[in-house]
């Protein structure tokens, strides 16, 4: 999957110069931080992400962008129990759980900016995207614990093997996104932008007491990216 998004960005990136024949198009790349937000940020902390996009403009104040982003957040530590035999009564020790969440999105947005003599301009976009998302966990314990975190894609809510809940773990989802940024120069423009991302994510099922529930892995979060265009 990532090498389809990669191969597809790739693409548009290689069709920029005889579009640019004809209609402007502007090149970006990025770097910045990635804030996770509403239940999700309990699970992950802030991370990083880069950017790369090409916007194609059918007239001065409107345009298509196509861009590819990669997301990392971090997990914090999590205390776990663990047991060294699935029995009642068996001694506890404490261990550690870590993750990791990174995401690769393709996005598809319109793109409204303000045209004028100014050096400092700004623009608006919104759009759809397509996301990748893994979660990887880790651990140095062995033995049996429970474990449940529908964002990390874990739920175990009875005794299971450690070995069962460390690996890697992904999801293909769709989102929405928009947000806007400012920008400072000409020809080659430094822009500053930040965006807001909504994932829809499978739903976990979490046995209880009371049954089988769905928990959602629905993500949000916006990262701030500093970055160049041209």
């Amino acid at each position: 999957m990532r090498k389809l998004m990669i191969t597809a960005f790739a693409a548009c990136l290689l069709a920029t110069p005889a579009f640019a024949q004809d209609k402007p198009v502007e090149v970006n790349f990025g770097f910045g931080w990635t804030f996770p937000t509403t239940d999700f940020k309990e699970s992950f902390d802030a991370g990083w992400n880069g950017t790369v996009g090409a916007t194609f403009f059918s007239s001065p104040k409107l345009g298509f962008l196509v861009d590819y982003t990669y997301n990392k957040m971090g997990g914090p530590e999590r205390t776990i129990s663990v047991v060294a035999n699935p029995i009642v009564g068996a001694v506890a020790t404490s261990g550690l759980l870590e993750s990791n969440h990174q995401s690769h999105n393709v996005n598809f947005d319109l793109v409204y900016r303000a045209t004028g003599d100014s050096a400092v301009g700004g623009y608006l976009l919104g759009g759809v995207g397509y996301y990748h998302r893994i979660v990887e966990i880790t651990t140095p314990s062995v033995g049996y614990t429970t474990f449940c975190d529908p964002y990390w894609y874990v739920c175990y809510p009875a005794l299971v093997s450690v070995d069962q809940i460390i690996g890697d773990r992904s999801s293909n989802d769709f989102g929405i996104n928009i947000g806007g940024g400012i920008t400072f120069g000409r020809a080659a423009k430094f822009y500053v932008e930040t965006r807001y991302h909504y994932v829809w994510g499978p739903e976990i099922d979490v046995t209880g007491a009371s049954g089988d529930i769905k928990r959602t892995t629905n993500a949000a979060y916006f990262p701030i990216t500093f970055g160049i265009r041209f």
